[in-house]
């Protein structure tokens, strides 16, 4: 294990409370740390494209249930005849829940919330209806995300294939990833934080007891200080919060969404990234994020593409 202080339970809610970026953009602000990406961002994360080599960090939309696939897509495909006899076209139709394990998705400023609130500390029960949230919603980041990557390898990093649930990674690993990349994280950035997952889907499956699996590796509450310090945009990772968290506050890492406005890329599938990284030894490119226009929505699947 890294030796790092890991904080305490207080501690924790010191971190979501101290540094919080409610007001930071003005009170009515529904962009969040989104807000750090602009013109010389873009200009800047342009200007990384060296091979124009494209990676997807997308996971396969599955409409297959299975017993680790159990909210699938629901996909219906419909053939229909066209003006003249043997011409037609197909249309189909898909459903999707967009926060599940298996589908790569932003969340949206108006997910999550706490006993004070969510995004700059609006209730619940006075922006969500079943049509969809008055604040905060996924639209709001409608004109796409278009920024700096970086890519900090943890398995690599302990030398190992993936994190495993008895050690989640600390916030002095991230700055320990950086480092071992020849990373100097800035504001504004999109953190691509590589777990294994599938690596370590893999090796546990036969062990899983239910879905999602509990316990499961991830981010401990101490990477709050490393995301919040260096004004990270966005949080890309293949896995989430480590679980159990070890502590009673119900958000731990997913609170850098509540209380920073930190964008969560949740369920990415980073290995292919990953290769390519370890292969050029680069580990920055262009990273560009579409989400839908979903008036209101908690949250969009997206196809992430690293542009190196």
């Amino acid at each position: 294990m890294p030796d790092q202080h890991l904080p305490s339970e207080d501690e924790v809610r010191l971190l979501l409370r101290r540094d919080r970026n409610w007001t930071r953009w003005g009170p009515d602000d529904q962009r969040g740390a989104i807000n750090l990406i602009d013109d010389a961002k873009r200009r800047q994360a342009a200007g990384l494209v060296r091979s124009g080599r494209s990676v997807s960090l997308s996971r396969p939309l599955d409409a297959a249930k299975s017993a680790h696939n159990p909210a699938p897509i629901g996909q219906r495909l419909a053939r229909e005849s066209w003006r003249a006899p043997g011409a037609g076209y197909a249309h189909d139709e898909i459903v999707v829940d967009c926060h599940s394990r298996n589908i790569t998705h932003l969340d949206a400023l108006c997910h999550i919330w706490d006993s004070e609130g969510m995004w700059g500390g609006k209730q619940p029960d006075e922006v969500l209806s079943e049509s969809g949230s008055s604040w905060g919603g996924i639209d709001t980041w409608s004109d796409g995300i278009v920024t700096r990557g970086v890519l900090l390898d943890i398995p690599a990093l302990r030398g190992a294939d993936c994190v495993e649930t008895d050690e989640p990674v600390q916030g002095s690993e991230l700055a320990a990833a950086a480092a071992a990349a020849g990373l100097a994280v800035e504001p504004g950035d999109a953190v691509c934080v590589f777990g294994g997952r599938d690596e370590w889907d893999a090796r546990h499956r036969q062990d899983w007891t239910g879905y999602p699996p509990d316990p499961r590796p991830g981010l401990h509450a101490s990477c709050l200080e490393f995301l919040r310090g260096h004004d990270v945009a966005m949080l890309v990772w293949d896995v989430a919060d480590a679980t159990p968290s070890g502590y009673e506050t119900p958000w731990t890492v997913h609170g850098a969404l509540m209380s920073y406005g930190v964008a969560l890329l949740d369920q990415a599938q980073l290995g292919p990234l990953v290769r390519e990284c370890r292969a050029s030894g680069r580990y920055e490119f262009m990273l560009c994020v579409a989400p839908l226009r979903i008036a209101g929505g908690t949250g969009s699947p997206v196809n992430p593409i690293a542009i190196l």
